[in-house]
């Protein structure tokens, strides 16, 4: 059985950072295993390196039977509601290989937070140096920017602006928001352009800036692709190794220490698998108890967002040849709402929805919860390795995130009454990513052929064109009913609330007399020997940020940490 000092399950945003850095010390055997494929140097594949994320809909890179509830189950209900698809990477490089490359970070207070729940040396900064360490600014320099990272860092000169943008920058100006040059800065309200992980024309994810070739030539460190583990191998109370399925077989390893990294929703499940978890819900499954640790799947948090779109006209549509990326402006405002911090609302405006003819055709402001409050849960649904954990999102439970999502709801529709924007867009409707849009979001020809007439069919005159929107593209009231009355707005608000792919919080660090703290401040399982959680699973909370970037720093911070001991 081949023998390893580390064994990192989940080649995610987290789990390339690690073996890069374990791996970098030539003492160290580093074993890295992902159960999606590679992407080796060279041979990446193209519509992963797209930076419009066409990888999201590609069904090769991501968990095609992750299922979420985003409202909260009614106990009462006779039978369960529907539960959409939740993207998650399932890939090398996990979701930094399928998002947007939005590459903020979130307030200083967010670590601050963290710090003051309990996760000593996690404050702004102690994390600030993390931040510098991973990236490559490619615009700002000084103390709060890194100029020698792996992860290239750079926002959309105005200059490159499509119409659509500059169109809802003169709205957002109108409207009172400041304009900040730089996102990742001092910390304000305002709008911005987008600072985003790229190079030129190019994604660059985690296994494209972590595993470059000169890595991979390490002779101490192994990656195996298309491999799922099957469980966590134990000597008595300490992790010794997995077991995994490769090529239809089953085979083992051993580690000195296993580090999980299979993000929010598979780590805690993977843990609770194991026997890891709250005794009372392990016992429904007849799994013997090894840790009882009643706060591994609780806590979950998630940014809830409802979009807004509207149809382009031609001019204010994006072309990528002289508009570069296509989340192109961000805004971050402040709601005012008793008991919620500075910048706690967000929104990003982007000029196309998805990759063919109609989402072309199509813009969007995505606004979102930026420090929600209610927080959902991970539970397994069987015993099973092969199957997906219940994943409850529990979407708007602390009413204050409802009154936020409704209050940005109306603000965005606003945006679109301003002649700028009336003047390259045609009507302002409610659209969310539903069953009929993922049932033509594969990239197939035959996708791309029903697309291509629907896009024609959009450019035809108004009737024309409103019609097809209406049987098409709406699903519920219309969006300007929906806005005239609270209780409709609600309604709206729920139905058409969606993640924003942040999930976190299912195995939090914290102090040793908390409760539900899942791990120490180094990501060490409680009452488990060599076992870690490197993940956004960690967090006590979700930051004001996409996600991904703040991953990156924390197996960066951690990384350090193993190394220094």
């Amino acid at each position: 059985m081949d023998a390893f000092d580390y064994i990192i399950v989940g080649g995610g945003s987290a789990g390339c950072v690690l073996a890069n850095r374990l791996s970098a010390r030539s003492s160290n055997k580093v074993l890295l295993i992902e159960s999606g494929i590679d992407t080796p140097p060279g041979r990446v594949p193209k519509d992963i390196l797209d930076i419009f994320p066409t990888s999201a809909f590609n069904p090769l890179y991501k968990w095609m039977k992750l299922l979420v509830f985003y409202q909260p189950l009614p106990s009462n209900a006779p039978e369960r509601p529907p539960r959409p698809l939740y993207d998650q990477g399932h890939v090398l490089g996990g979701g930094s290989a399928l998002n947007f490359q939005a590459a903020n970070r979130g307030a200083p207070d967010d670590y601050d937070g963290w710090e003051r729940a309990g996760a000593a040396g996690w404050g702004w900064k102690d994390v600030l140096p993390y931040f510098r360490k991973l990236e490559s600014d490619q615009d700002f320099g000084g103390s709060l920017h890194g100029k020698d990272g792996p992860i290239p860092i750079r926002r959309v000169k105005p200059a490159q602006w499509s119409g659509y943008t500059r169109a809802m920058a003169d709205a957002l100006g109108a409207a009172g928001l400041k304009r900040v040059e730089d996102q990742n800065g001092p910390w304000e309200d305002g709008f911005f352009p987008a600072t985003q992980n790229n190079r030129g024309v190019e994604r660059i994810s985690t296994a494209i800036a972590y595993l470059d070739a000169t890595v991979r030539a390490r002779s101490n460190l192994t990656i195996i692709t298309n491999t799922h583990v099957r469980e966590l191998t134990f000597d008595g109370l300490r992790a010794n190794g997995v077991t995994v399925m490769r090529n239809g077989a089953p085979s083992a390893f051993r580690g000195n220490e296993v580090i999980l990294s299979t993000g929010a929703i598979h780590s805690p499940a993977m843990l609770m698998r194991a026997g890891i978890g709250p005794a009372q819900h392990l016992a429904q499954f007849n799994i013997d108890v090894r840790q009882d640790l009643p706060g591994v799947g609780t806590g979950l948090q998630e940014h809830p967002g409802v979009p807004v779109a509207t149809f382009l006209t031609p001019q204010a549509r994006h072309d990528p040849r002289r508009h570069g990326m296509y989340l192109q402006i961000s805004l971050r405002t402040s709601s005012g709402v008793e008991g919620c911090p500075p910048g706690d609302m967000f929104c990003s405006i982007i000029g196309k929805v998805m990759w063919h003819s109609i989402g072309r055709r199509l813009g969007v402001s995505m606004g979102w919860c930026n420090k929600p409050f209610s927080r959902g849960q991970v539970r397994l649904e069987t015993p099973r390795w092969e199957d997906h954990p219940q994943v409850e999102m529990n979407f708007f439970s602390d009413r204050r995130d409802l009154t936020r999502i409704m209050n940005m709801t109306r603000f965005l529709a606003g945006l679109y009454r301003h002649p700028s924007v009336r003047a390259v867009t045609r009507g302002v409707f409610a659209a969310n990513y539903g069953a009929r849009a993922a049932s033509v979001g594969r990239v197939t020809l035959r996708n791309k052929i029903l697309t291509g007439i629907g896009g024609a069919v959009m450019d035809m005159p108004a009737p024309v064109r409103q019609a097809f929107i209406d049987n098409m593209l709406l699903s519920g009231p219309k969006f300007a009913d929906v806005l005239l009355d609270d209780e409709a707005l609600e309604a709206h608000c729920r139905r058409m609330a969606t993640g924003v792919k942040h999930v976190s919080c299912t195995c939090r660090m914290g102090a040793d007399d908390d409760p539900l703290a899942v791990t120490d401040t180094q990501g060490r399982v409680r009452g488990i020997g060599g076992l870690r959680v490197v993940d956004a699973s960690l967090f006590p909370s979700v930051p004001r940020a996409n996600t991904n970037i703040p991953t990156i720093m924390t197996a960066e911070k951690i990384a350090d940490r193993i190394l220094a001991n």
